[in-house]
């Protein structure tokens, strides 16, 4: 390992885990680590246009996409953990059942307003919303979060009843309460991944710092912020 900066890209979703994973490498390698945070529809543009950077951190159906496409080294992704959706109501507001398929459902019909981001959380969310047959009562009423706009800062000032997104991005959220996890029979769980960018100009090291991310010592951060390792 030579280099003394590493930078990567990432979603939202795993932002709070690669900030305290950056910093406990920086203070045990002495190698500064930057890893810029945006929505994941934003990163992977970033990552086709050619963009400057160490590793890539996205959902893992992203990942493979990219690696196919030239975009990531062959060879170098890893799973880092593994996150379900959860639900939040703004701070003292009722509190919907979410302990079934059903109560979710009509939890969803009775909101005034709902809000989802435009992640893999939010294509969940509207898959449902088809298969049940209440696609457009929905989207009638929903708040799409702009990429990189956290579904919890909508739902604190009042603009949505419901906000749905990755647990690990409503933990700690000034203004909300989180009811809960969507229950197992609609839960999705989504996979992201840690790879090496072909951009990499210390490849090298950028795996090194991958090796970090995935093992089994970073368990407890992950944890800490709602998600699992993978």
């Amino acid at each position: 390992m030579t280099s003394g900066r590493i930078t990567g890209l990432s979603s939202m979703a795993t932002r709070h885990i690669l900030a305290d994973l950056a910093r406990d490498y920086e203070q045990r390698n002495g190698v500064e680590v930057e890893i810029r945070s945006m929505g994941g529809v934003e990163a992977a543009k970033l990552v086709r246009a050619g963009e400057a950077t160490e590793i890539v951190v996205l959902a893992s159906k992203v990942m493979r996409s990219l690696e196919a496409e030239g975009h990531l080294v062959t060879g170098s992704i890893s799973d880092f953990a593994r996150s379900e959706v959860a639900i939040a109501v703004t701070a003292g507001a009722p509190r919907p059942g979410v302990e079934s398929l059903k109560s979710v459902r009509q939890a969803m019909l009775e909101a005034r307003r709902i809000c989802y981001s435009t992640g893999p959380s939010g294509d969940h969310l509207k898959a449902l919303c088809e298969k049940w047959g209440v696609i457009d009562s929905v989207l009638a009423r929903a708040l799409v979060a702009p990429p990189g706009v956290p579904v919890a800062s909508l739902v604190a000032r009042g603009e949505a009843d419901l906000g749905f997104q990755q647990l690990s991005e409503l933990i700690g959220q000034p203004g909300i309460e989180i009811v809960g996890s969507l229950p197992p029979e609609i839960q999705a769980v989504t996979v992201f991944s840690a790879g090496v960018s072909t951009t990499s100009a210390e490849p090298e090291a950028a795996q090194h710092f991958v090796a970090y991310m995935t093992s089994p010592e970073t368990g407890e951060v992950k944890r800490r912020y709602g998600m699992e390792p993978a």
